[in-house]
C-alpha cells in the first residue's frame, strides 16, 4: 500500500519536466501572480522579443513606447499607491513581475524596466511628499514618464558614501554640480532620483534623495558609454552645472538620502535576482537541447555523463537561488530587515550569472563564440550581475558586518 502511494505521489515527478516547468514558481505564486505573468508574457511576446535583434544592433530600445504598454496594463506600479496609479499590491507581485521579465531575449530592457520599477521609484513612492508623487511617481506608473537612478560617479560606484555631488541650499532652491556614472535610462528619462550631498557633515547623513527633471537646464548627456552587454540599454554619463530645482524636490528628509537608499537596495537587490532566473533557466534548456540534437563520434553530446550531470547541478543551483529569494520575499513583506538574505542572493546570483552562461557556452563549441546564438547574449548581459546594484565584493562586505566578523575599528 505505500508504495502505492508512492510511486503514484512521485509519478509526475519521473518525466523529466520538473526544471523546465519551473515547479517550484508554480507552487510559489497565487492564480492572480499567475494570471500578471501571463500578461507580461503576452507584452513580452507581441511586443519586445520580435524586436530584441533590431534593438540590440541599433543599441537602444524604445523605452517610452514600451513602457507605455506596461504603463496601461498596470504592471509599473504593482506595489505602488492606488492613489498614485498604482494596483497596491505587495511586494511578492514585484517578484513575480520580474522573473516573467526575465523572458526577454536581452538583459537590456529588463534591466532598464526594473530601474523604472525597483530603483528609482521606490524611495519617493515610500517617503516623497504628496505633491512629488503626483509630479514624478503618477507618470511614472503610467508609463507617460521614464526614471533613471542617479548614484554612481566615477569615484564611487558601490561605495555610496564616497558620492561627492553637492546640492547646495540657496532660498527656496538647490544648486546641483558633480557628476553621475553607469546611468541606465539616461538619454530617453524624463527625471533622475539623484543622490546628492545636502550637508556638510559625516558621509552617512549629509546626503538626500532629490527628483530632477532631466530637461532642467545645467543637465548635460556627455557620453552614451559603449558596453560590452546590455546593448539595447542606454548608459550615460551625466553631468550637473549649476541645476536649478526646488528644494522641496528632496524626497522625505533632507540627509536622510543614504538611508533612502539603502532601504531601496534591498528592492533593488532582490529584483536583480529575480530578473535573472529566467535567463539562467533557458540557457540550461537551450543547451540541453542543442547537445541532444548536436552528434559528436555518433552519439549526441548529452549522451556524455559530464554534459548532463553538469547541466543538471547547474539547474539545482538555479533552484536553490529562486528559493532562497522567494524566503527573503516572504520575509520581506512581513516587515523583516533582509539585508544579509537580500545581499546573499544577490551574492549568489552573480556568481551563477557568470559561472553558467560560461559553463553552457563551453558545450556549443564554434557556436557559442558567435552573435548568432541566445546563449552568446546571455554571456555578455549577464557578467553585470556581479558588478552593477553593488559588486559581488560590496555584498560580502554587507554579509561580514552583519555576521560581525568584518574588521573592527582600533579601540583608542
Amino acid at each position: 500500500m505505500f508504495l502505492s502511494r508512492t510511486t503514484q505521489l512521485i509519478r509526475p515527478f519521473s518525466t523529466g519536466t520538473l526544471c523546465r516547468q519551473n515547479a517550484l514558481a508554480e507552487a510559489y505564486y497565487e492564480e492572480e501572480q499567475r494570471s500578471m505573468q501571463k500578461t507580461v508574457r503576452k507584452i513580452i511576446d507581441e511586443d519586445i522579443n520580435p524586436y530584441i535583434d533590431q534593438w540590440e544592433a541599433e543599441g537602444q530600445y524604445p523605452a517610452k513606447q514600451v513602457f507605455k504598454k506596461f504603463g496601461e496594463a498596470g504592471l509599473l506600479g504593482v506595489n505602488k499607491p492606488v492613489e498614485y496609479g498604482g494596483m497596491g499590491l505587495n511586494f511578492k507581485y514585484s517578484v513575480a513581475l520580474n522573473e516573467e521579465l526575465g523572458q526577454i531575449n536581452a538583459g537590456g530592457v529588463p534591466m532598464s524596466i526594473a530601474v523604472q520599477t525597483d530603483m528609482a521609484t521606490p524611495a519617493l513612492a515610500r517617503f516623497g511628499s504628496d505633491k512629488l508623487k503626483r509630479e514624478f511617481l503618477a507618470p511614472s506608473v503610467s508609463g507617460d514618464m521614464v526614471a533613471c537612478l542617479g548614484v554612481s560617479e566615477p569615484g564611487g560606484g558601490s561605495d555610496v558614501a564616497a558620492a561627492t555631488t553637492s546640492a547646495v541650499r540657496r532660498g527656496d532652491d538647490l544648486i546641483i554640480n558633480g557628476q553621475k556614472m553607469w546611468i541606465t535610462n539616461a538619454f530617453q528619462a524624463d527625471w533622475i532620483c539623484l543622490l546628492a550631498n545636502t550637508s556638510e557633515g559625516p558621509a552617512h547623513t549629509n546626503k538626500s534623495l532629490i527628483c530632477v527633471p532631466m530637461n532642467t537646464p545645467g543637465v548635460h548627456l556627455n557620453k552614451r558609454i559603449d558596453k560590452m552587454g546590455m546593448r539595447c540599454s542606454d548608459t550615460a554619463v551625466i553631468f550637473f552645472d549649476d541645476v536649478r530645482v526646488p528644494a522641496a524636490n528632496i524626497i522625505g528628509e533632507a540627509g536622510l538620502g543614504f538611508t533612502y537608499q539603502m532601504l531601496q537596495f534591498q528592492e533593488e537587490r532582490m529584483a536583480c535576482a529575480a530578473l535573472c532566473l529566467a535567463p539562467l533557466d533557458n540557457a540550461v534548456r537551450e543547451t540541453a537541447n542543442y547537445c541532444r540534437e548536436r552528434k559528436a563520434f555518433g552519439q549526441p553530446l548529452l549522451n556524455n555523463q559530464v554534459i548532463h550531470f553538469t547541466l543538471a547541478e547547474l539547474q539545482t543551483e538555479i533552484e536553490m537561488l529562486r528559493s532562497a529569494l522567494y524566503r527573503a520575499t516572504e520575509m520581506y513583506i512581513e516587515g523583516n530587515d533582509v539585508t544579509q538574505l537580500a545581499s546573499m542572493i544577490k551574492l549568489k546570483s552573480g556568481k551563477l550569472c557568470r559561472k553558467i552562461p560560461d559553463a553552457c557556452l563551453q558545450y556549443w563549441g564554434g557556436m557559442g563564440f558567435t552573435n548568432e546564438v541566445l546563449i552568446s547574449r546571455l554571456y555578455r548581459d549577464m557578467r553585470l550581475q556581479s558588478i552593477g546594484g553593488g559588486a559581488d565584493e560590496v555584498m560580502l562586505s554587507i554579509i561580514s558586518k552583519t555576521m560581525g566578523i568584518g574588521p573592527q575599528k582600533p579601540k583608542k
